[in-house]
């Protein structure tokens, strides 16, 4: 399984043009004939998600993250020059072999995408085996989820009721046979319309069944309709999120079985025990989890990210509820924070070496975000009373103490709170809030920026401890994520700068 997912590598064709890469792939072996059933395809598709996180460098791009400030106790793990590029928003280059950093997102996913159209291949070619719709199911998922990754960070933003005309990604479909082919970035719009293909004609065929060991790996009918949550959300198709929504849930009472119980189990766990439960493949939140290389565990170490200016305002400073947040985020050292959100596991390359690679569970899909994207779409389409009972089943999970006739959110609560009038607008700013929180060191706060043009704006401080104010403004092409600079070679025109 790892031959294959190695050979079918537009990783090592767009990317990895190092003079030792040219002569491995000075002939491409072809492999697929070692996918001759069921559970060969099965296991491929473990390949089929990116092992690699993109959550590191979203969030220290976003205005989730500060300058606290250079530590002289600790020299900085070996990624921590990815994050300080992302919090400076300027381009990485290093050709996409350090975990966290954006050249690596874009290898490993278009590894994952290879694997999927591996699968896929065979499974198209063996139609009469009606046991491998489930898979072809979600191998299509997988391709719509990578894919869609890889435009939102890659490309301007996909903007509902526009052209969307921008160069996209490539959006591939074969798997690669060929030492050098060409690819075309194609539009945001061409690339979204075959994301829905993929997910549309996927999302019928998951069947739960099938993954009796580790179902929180592979897509379910939930995590399905959550990403489908998701995408129509970016696209603007607001029916669509409530549909997809309402087949995960549907009632307040069901959707709290879901929510991590922040004011209640987590109450009580020390930071190592949370740490621990957070990505359980057993916490009900989590509906889709992947594993990635990375060292984002020791986010509490590095000079940009969660610090003591993000925590009092974010998340223990005043919200909309009038109540606290139960959120376990802790000093590390101050003002180095730790949000408890990671654990990292730590392969040793050989047993009791001490050398190795760090790696951490992602979640990739939570029911979650999954209210506050029905939330959003309830109140961008006026339905006020629905995104408020979103708002108020979301927050019973999460205020400390929580008592619904002192901390429910109304319409006059909103308006008092921020100033706002309008009711859209005022819901819209409580759910991105909500959103800002929550997420903490998960990075999603990042897409929220994107889509609503929300203004970046970042500390520095100098060698003195004297701090100024840098911005990051809707239209500034540095919003976008670089492509990794090999890819030119496989025809692809870098985004400008």
């Amino acid at each position: 399984m790892k031959a294959i997912r190695f050979i079918y590598v537009l990783i090592a064709i767009m990317v990895f043009m190092a003079s030792g890469c040219k002569k491995f792939l000075e002939k491409t072996p072809d492999l697929r004939t070692q996918l001759n059933s069921k559970e060969k395809v099965a296991q491929l598709l473990v390949s089929a998600y990116p092992k690699a996180e993109c959550l590191s460098f979203m969030e220290n791009a976003s205005d989730n993250a500060e300058d606290k400030g250079a530590r002289t106790d600790y020299i900085g793990v070996s990624t921590e020059q990815s994050w300080t590029k992302a919090y400076l928003w300027e381009d990485f280059e290093n050709g996409g072999e350090v975990p966290g950093s954006t050249d690596t997102y874009w290898n490993e996913t278009y590894l994952a995408i290879a694997s999927a159209n591996t699968a896929l291949q065979y499974i198209n070619a063996h139609p009469e085996q009606a046991d491998l719709l489930p898979y072809k199911g979600e191998a299509l998922l997988a391709r719509a989820y990578a894919h869609f990754m890889l435009v939102s960070l890659y490309a301007n933003i996909y903007k509902p009721g526009q052209a969307n005309s921008d160069p996209g990604v490539p959006f591939v479909t074969d798997p690669e046979v060929t030492v050098s082919p060409q690819y075309k970035r194609g539009t945001v719009a061409e690339v979204y319309t075959k994301i829905e293909k993929d997910l549309t004609e996927g999302l019928p065929l998951i069947n739960n069944s099938v993954y009796k060991t580790a179902p929180k790996y592979h897509f379910s009918q939930n995590s399905a309709n959550a990403f489908a949550a998701r995408f129509y959300l970016f696209k603007g198709d607001l029916p669509k999120v409530i549909e997809y929504t309402n087949k995960v849930l549907l009632t307040p009472d069901q959707a709290k079985t879901l929510l991590r119980p922040w004011n209640t189990s987590y109450t009580a766990m020390i930071a190592t025990a949370l740490k621990v439960q957070f990505t359980k493949s057993s916490e009900n939140s989590s509906l889709l989890l992947g594993e990635a290389n990375s060292a984002w565990a020791r986010h509490f170490y590095i000079r940009y990210g969660l610090g003591k200016i993000i925590t009092n305002t974010v998340l223990f400073g005043p919200n909309v509820s009038g109540g606290t947040y139960a959120y376990k985020a802790t000093p590390y050292v101050e003002p180095f924070w730790a949000s408890n959100k990671f654990d990292e596991l730590f392969f040793e390359n050989k047993i009791g070496s001490g050398f190795g690679q760090p790696y951490i569970m992602v979640p990739l899909l939570t029911a979650d975000e999954l209210i506050m994207n029905r939330a959003e779409a309830y109140a961008s389409s006026g339905q006020s009373d629905l995104a408020l009972q979103d708002i108020n089943t979301f927050l019973s999970t999460r205020i400390t103490g929580y008592n619904a006739a002192n901390h429910n959110v109304t319409l006059a609560k909103i308006a008092s709170f921020y100033g706002i009038a309008d009711p859209k607008a005022g819901l819209i700013k409580t759910i991105l809030d909500l959103k800002r929180a929550e997420f903490v060191t998960e990075g999603l706060r990042w897409f929220d920026i994107l889509r609503h043009d929300l203004t970046v704006k970042h500390n520095k401080l100098d060698e003195n401890g004297a701090s100024t104010t840098v911005e990051l403004k809707p239209g500034d092409p540095r919003r976008v994520f670089q492509l990794p600079l090999p890819a030119q070679k496989a025809g692809l025109a870098l985004n400008p700068r």
